[in-house]
């Protein structure tokens, strides 16, 4: 079928509904998706293929004229209005893990997916092993996995001004899809006092804090969550540092130095660097202590789907102090402003050649398709869809990503028929 100009918030719509359904001139088209100087939309977004993959599930790609040449991109749409649509967390059987995004869809049961977080895929600086976990945070089917790193120690480009790691995009228990920022709820109870959690699963604490480590983190060892400072990711580990461990409620070890391997279900490890070591000192083997965690949305009501991701667009409009220089390879989630429809991007990778988009330029994309609120998710060789189209038994990579082959990676967005 021969592709199609459309006309902004059209594409979405067109995606959905057919290729067939709107077609506009070129002139009408910039005229009417031009919002900025110099913005992705002021050149028509042309449609080259769209799919229904399920009720209220449409996949489709299609590509964008820029100074530096053309850009593929790959569009999934998620209605979820419909009663067997859902979003939830694509991920590996530990937080402290990478999988591919074909993988992980098909291992999940999700009918499509993309790449999620940004994560601790290097450590030249600090020396220690990698954990592969995401900077942010993580909720899957209402199950709180990790909570967000301090902002300094995330990898990935620069945030907009007054944006965190702590941000995320999420679904609600009203099944409304939205962007929202979560705080950690927590404490370690004894008869010698409580202890302030300041961390969850997490790569990196915050100087002076304390971390509970659960079944969830996985095998990968402990000792980067007291690397980097709360200014600088590439700062040296701390040598002040304090690990307990936690067995159905006593205190069975404790140690200068954190550990690694498998935690059981029914064991805890809180790890404290400086000022939290120095708490975490006062317990000691025999201690009862009672542990508990939460993690608070800002909005309501309470997200059952989270993944970390740095806001771009907010009530329509993209955020100041986007990035206007760089391009590259991206992936993005946005919302619709009722909630209910949910639009995730992926770039193609470098082969077939694509000029990629700045983070300003994806922001408008993004309006541009029809999104209200915005998150950009990590990108480059780590930008992936994956789609299983009707009748096949497994889903695909579709978007040629930039290092040749999928890249393992810490999380995903997937689609999911009848989960919940």
């Amino acid at each position: 079928m021969r592709p199609s100009t459309l006309v902004r918030p059209s594409l979405a719509l067109l995606l959905a509904a057919g290729l067939s359904t709107l077609v506009a001139t070129p002139g009408a088209a910039q005229a009417a998706i031009a919002a900025t100087s110099g913005s992705v939309t002021d050149t028509p977004i042309t449609v080259t293929s769209t799919e229904q993959l399920a009720p209220g599930v449409t996949y489709g790609s299609f590509q964008v004229s820029t100074p530096r040449g053309v850009t593929v991109g790959y569009l999934l749409t998620a209605d979820l209005k419909k009663n067997k649509v859902s979003l939830d967390l694509l991920h590996p059987a530990a937080v402290a893990q990478r999988q591919v995004v074909s993988s992980m869809t098909n291992d999940q049961g999700a009918v499509a997916g993309v790449n999620g977080d940004f994560f601790n895929n290097s450590e030249t600086h600090t020396g220690v092993t990698p954990t592969y976990s995401s900077s942010g945070p993580e909720i899957d089917d209402g199950e709180e996995l990790k909570f967000a790193v301090p902002t300094a120690q995330r990898f990935g480009p620069g945030l907009a001004p007054g944006t965190s790691t702590r941000d995320v995009f999420g679904v609600g228990v009203n099944g409304k899809a939205r962007v929202d920022t979560l705080s950690l709820d927590g404490e370690v109870r004894s008869r010698k006092g409580t202890i302030a959690l300041s961390g969850l699963n997490q790569y990196a604490l915050p100087v002076d804090g304390v971390g509970l480590f659960t079944s969830d983190w996985g095998a990968a060892s402990r000792v980067r969550s007291t690397c980097g400072t709360d200014t600088s990711r590439n700062d040296p580990c701390s040598t002040h540092t304090y690990e307990v461990t936690i067995r159905d409620g006593v205190v069975t070890a404790v140690g200068r130095t954190p550990g690694a391997g498998a935690i059981p279900a029914d064991t805890q490890v809180l790890v404290g660097r400086e000022g939290g070591a120095d708490t975490l000192d006062d317990l000691a083997v025999g201690d009862r202590v009672q542990v508990r965690e939460k993690l608070e949305s800002a909005g309501k009501p309470k997200l059952t789907f989270a993944v970390g991701g740095a806001p771009i667009l907010r009530d329509g409009a993209p955020l100041a102090g986007l990035d206007t220089k760089t391009a590259a390879v991206r992936s993005s989630a946005g919302v619709s402003p009722d909630g209910r429809t949910v639009y995730l991007v992926a770039l193609a990778g470098r082969a077939p050649a694509s000029a990629g988009f700045t983070i300003a330029e994806l922001a408008d994309l993004m309006r541009a398709l029809g999104a209200q609120d915005a998150v950009n998710l990590d990108g480059g060789g780590s930008s992936t869809v994956a789609v299983r189209e009707p009748g096949q038994a497994a889903a695909t990579t579709r978007n040629s990503p930039s290092d040749g082959t999928e890249r393992l990676v810490a999380n995903g967005i997937g689609i999911f028929l009848g989960k919940h």
